[in-house]
């Protein structure tokens, strides 16, 4: 962990001051009074809210050493102390008592001290790992070099993941957060087929969201995923096997005469993802004809809404050019496969522990 430089220090400074002007705004409303936002040495607690002396401190090591998202969750996280000992003036309950998860439910702010998942209950957390423990098995299934028995094997992990969902699609859920990709001023077209890909048929809410660089004194942007434990370790998997995938039939079919060259290249691999998406549009409708028919999350929808109440979306339009067409092809050919990990690893960050 690096210390900054006196013109990087302010300018983090400025830039807590308008995320916090932002939250302010966007969750409660500005009836939030500014206090004095402080940056603390310690590395006993990530952040705290001060009624005494109207301080929010968060820790220099989190700010400093963690990805902004997380930063910006123990922000809002103290934000909603603040709110409900200065606005709700509620004083005779405990710090994480009922008004304060209420107000946290009502804005999709996470009540638990940093941000990262609650530990599901026993029950609860058992079901999870035998579902991701059958997942596993199928998808190290997929990867056989029988074709038959490799799509028979993801076909199989498909309708696993989608009767699992409905089942639970009535439960209440601790959802919990992580973000994929390298932060970057724009995101590329494979890789927004791919987040779409997974928004659409992996269960899970995703979103582009802004961060700070705090080493840079710059903006970007990453990815935000919401769901279920198991299901973002699904998506992580399948974020990191689908470009893998499109770089891999992009080196192996260069020789395709609809090819042009270099030029080519995001358009093929656009053309995988499409390609791929059609695959699992046919199977959806293969298991719709048995009754598995996903109408959606409506408690994940509500948490979504909750913390995300203004949301732009945009269409896209991929022009369907030789080289887009080829990979098309090549792309109902991907059979999903690998064992997926659990907890998540590889390109996503987590959300830190408790305090």
């Amino acid at each position: 962990m690096s210390e900054l430089s006196a013109d990087l220090e302010a300018a983090l400074m400025r830039e807590l001051r308008r995320v916090y002007d932002h939250i302010n705004e966007m969750h409660f409303r500005d009836r939030l009074k500014k206090p004095v936002l402080l940056l603390t040495e310690t590395t006993n607690r990530l952040g705290r809210w001060a009624g005494s002396t109207r301080r929010l401190e968060l820790s220099r090591p989190l700010v400093l050493a963690r990805p902004w998202p997380e930063v910006r969750s123990v922000l809002e996280h103290e934000m909603a102390h603040q709110f409900v000992d200065e606005v709700l003036r509620v004083k005779d309950e405990p710090p994480h008592g009922p008004t304060f998860a209420r107000v946290c439910a009502e804005r999709g702010i996470d009540a638990r001290a940093a941000g990262s998942p609650v530990p599901s209950a026993t029950g609860e957390a058992r079901l999870e790992d035998r579902v991701l423990d059958r997942i596993r098995k199928l998808l190290a299934l997929a990867g056989s070099e029988n074709q038959h028995e490799a799509e028979l094997a993801m076909k199989k992990a498909h309708e696993l993941m989608l009767r699992h969902n409905i089942e639970q699609a009535a439960t209440t859920h601790a959802y919990d957060v992580i973000h994929l990709g390298v932060p970057s001023r724009r995101a590329s077209p494979v890789e927004l087929e791919v987040m779409g890909i997974i928004s659409e048929y992996f269960f899970v809410e995703v979103i582009r969201v802004p961060i700070y660089l705090v080493h840079k004194g710059a903006h970007a942007q990453v990815f935000e995923v919401i769901g279920t434990r198991e299901n973002l370790a699904m998506a992580e998997h399948v974020h990191a096997f689908l470009l893998a995938t499109a770089e891999r039939l992009w080196r192996e079919n260069r020789g395709d005469r609809r090819v042009r060259g270099g030029r080519d290249r995001l358009a093929y691999q656009s053309g995988v993802m499409r390609g791929f998406r059609d695959k699992l549009v046919g199977e959806r409708r293969e298991l719709a004809g048995v009754g598995l028919v996903w109408v959606g999350d409506g408690n994940l929808e509500t948490f979504f809404r909750a913390r995300y109440p203004r949301i732009t979306t945009r269409r896209r339009y991929v022009r369907a050019s030789g080289a887009h067409a080829a990979g098309r092809e090549a792309g109902r050919t991907v059979v999903l496969h690998k064992p997926v990990t659990a907890p998540p690893a590889g390109s996503g960050t987590r959300l830190l522990p408790g305090r």
